[in-house]
């Protein structure tokens, strides 16, 4: 299978990497060129100069970028330009259920097959290819897509139409950025009345409470270092999208005014567990 890849981000770098190492013969696209001119040194993947360029001569296009606007972009892009028959686009962004719903009736005039496979995992398991690929879409193009998500994760489960995959990445967000928030401001509490996170944080992580977020993010607190594995600022968009669906429960609220309280505050670009550093 031949794969056009658009997006070499935090993500979107060691995915591909897994592709390449898997035999795939992989293109790449980015919007800022010199990051892919660079990983093309690494990685001997061939760089596309446009989107259009991207597609030619593949059987499937894989974009993996930060935001909604970002893949209108490059669908845009796309779209005018001519597309092989049989092209199978996958989505691999935490975009809107809308805009994944509206893309996919879009690119079906023109004979594209669209999944949305969001992941859930960060920097670590896309390194070791343990995501979980969550999918919607039709059953027959999953099924020519699982060779692709059996090199990416440890699981690929199709979850319903387009869109349902981009539900299931929203709602387990919105777990994700409420444990933080729980965690952040356990360790305010503790550390007001003398026990700092050095003492609290494997006492949480040895009892019933302790998770594997607690967990990984330990180290980071302890040190007071917030490094991005996943950014603030990417955490606050999917609890806006998740917002934007209806999400009105008193916990996902308040994370909401949270995040883009500390985005407000210049911390977008830092972990998401810097929503600590906010709260203090």
């Amino acid at each position: 299978m031949k794969i056009g890849w658009a997006g070499l981000g935090n993500m979107g770098k060691p995915m591909v990497k897994n592709l390449v190492k898997a035999g795939f013969d992989v293109q790449v696209y980015n919007r800022t060129v010199s990051k892919a001119t660079e990983f093309a040194k690494e990685t001997g993947v061939k760089v596309a100069a446009t989107p259009a360029d991207l597609v030619k001569d593949v059987d499937c296009v894989i974009t993996m970028v930060a935001d909604d606007a970002a893949l209108q972009e490059i669908w845009e892009q796309l779209l005018a330009a001519p597309l092989p028959a049989g092209l199978l686009a996958i989505d691999m962004s935490t975009v809107s259920p809308d805009t994944t719903k509206a893309m996919a009736a879009r690119v079906k005039e023109k004979g594209v097959a669209y999944l949305d496979a969001p992941v859930s995992g960060s920097v670590k398991p896309a390194e070791d290819r343990q995501l979980i690929i969550l999918v919607g879409g039709k059953e027959a193009d999953f099924e020519r897509a699982k060779p692709v998500f059996d090199n990416l994760g440890k699981s690929a489960t199709l979850l319903g139409d387009n869109g349902a995959g981009n539900y299931a990445k929203l709602a387990i967000n919105a777990f994700l950025g409420i444990t933080v928030q729980g965690l952040a401001e356990a360790v305010i509490f503790a550390k007001k009345h003398g026990i700092g996170p050095d003492k609290l944080l494997p006492l949480i992580n040895e009892g019933s409470v302790g998770s594997g977020i607690t967990k990984i993010k330990t180290p980071g607190i302890v040190n007071d270092n917030y490094a991005p594995a996943f950014a603030l600022k990417l955490l606050a968009k999917d609890i806006r999208l998740a917002r934007e669906q209806g999400m009105n429960t008193p916990a996902g609220v308040t994370l909401s005014e949270a995040l883009n309280g500390a985005v407000k505050e210049g911390l977008g670009e830092e972990d998401m567990m810097a929503i600590l550093k906010y709260l203090s």
